[in-house]
């Protein structure tokens, strides 16, 4: 991340610290006043959702922190967004299409919806349904939706199981060679990678990005 001067630093720390106004206000003026690179806002944001997450796994931090955080990264997110600058006359292209979903049984989304907004700031078409998603809805949106990619979220140990069903389903359907597979969340590693059948997995959303511009043939 470098090195923040004193004001990135705070907002790091407000949104950290779930104070709300604070952050918000300091994003806004940052953005919409001082003219602060949206990028940058959304790497500290990012940064923030790391310290939270930490907090998260060590029972620091519980479900309605988690929640907190991810609506204040919503409501930053739809200030900056709009400020990322395109070179003149130059439709950003989509890099691709990335279907996203937190797999039955989990409701976690702090992680899937991080993902999902980098994907979109990468330049990818994101379509995102949401969390506790049923093999069946998954495979609906395959047919109708045709992405290049698709990520399977899950923070808790038992989705590994959903994720496996899940992946299993794909085959089952003759569909699993159409796209690729990427999970994430929580205890995601090597070993619940091979076990589940995914063709990859990051350990959080600036790796899955990279994943995705791999797969896309882009140079990360």
């Amino acid at each position: 991340m470098g090195d923040m001067n004193e004001q990135e630093g705070q907002l790091v720390e407000f949104l950290a610290e779930m104070q709300e106004d604070e952050a918000l206000e300091l994003a806004k003026r940052m953005l919409l006043e001082e003219g602060a690179a949206p990028l940058r806002v959304l790497e500290l944001c990012r940064n923030a959702m790391d310290i939270v997450g930490k907090r998260f796994e060590e029972g620091e931090y519980f479900l309605p922190e988690l929640v907190l955080a991810g609506e204040m990264l919503e409501t930053i997110g739809a200030i900056a967004k709009p400020l990322i600058k395109h070179a003149p006359g130059e439709e950003p292209k989509k890099l691709g299409k990335v279907l996203i979903g937190t797999v039955h049984g989990d409701l976690h989304d702090i992680g899937k919806n991080i993902v999902a907004f980098m994907l979109d700031i990468n330049g990818f078409e994101v379509r995102d349904i949401g969390i506790d998603v049923p093999v069946n809805s998954f495979i609906d949106e395959i047919n109708t939706w045709q992405p290049d990619v698709v990520g399977l979220s899950g923070f808790l140990t038992l989705a590994f199981d959903s994720m496996k069903e899940t992946i299993a389903a794909f085959e089952q359907q003759g569909m699993r060679g159409k796209f690729k597979v990427m999970i994430g969340g929580g205890q995601i590693d090597e070993t619940v990678r091979a076990y589940t059948g995914a063709d990859a997995f990051g350990v959080n959303a600036v790796e899955a990005v990279n994943l995705c511009k791999a797969w896309m043939g882009e140079a990360a």
